[in-house]
């Protein structure tokens, strides 16, 4: 019983390096596919004078996604690894990260 109770703290720190890695890995695969999809190096920013409205947003709608389906899979995957190596669900509640 209390394995369950000290586990979601103890998954804190790993919980923070997956999030790490997660969103190192997301920024890459962003790079990849702004290049497949406008053969750029550089997506736009939003403060970049010489792009428009649709190519600014259509770039942070597109990292956007790509963030969050990342930074998913490497949760879902750490809470997956925990929960076979220990036999507990690393969180305490059934709600979301918020």
């Amino acid at each position: 019983m209390k394995k369950k109770q000290k586990l979601p703290l103890a998954y804190k720190p790993v919980g923070f390096a997956l999030g790490w890695v997660g969103g190192t890995l997301a920024g890459l695969v962003f790079q990849k596919t702004w290049k497949a999809i406008r053969h750029e190096d550089d997506a736009p920013d939003a403060l970049d004078r010489d792009r428009g409205w649709g190519e600014v947003l259509f770039a942070a709608a597109v990292q956007g996604a790509l963030f969050a389906v990342v930074r998913s899979a490497v949760d879902r995957s750490g809470a997956k690894a925990i929960e076979r190596a220990t036999g507990t669900w690393p969180t305490a509640d059934k709600g979301g990260r918020d």
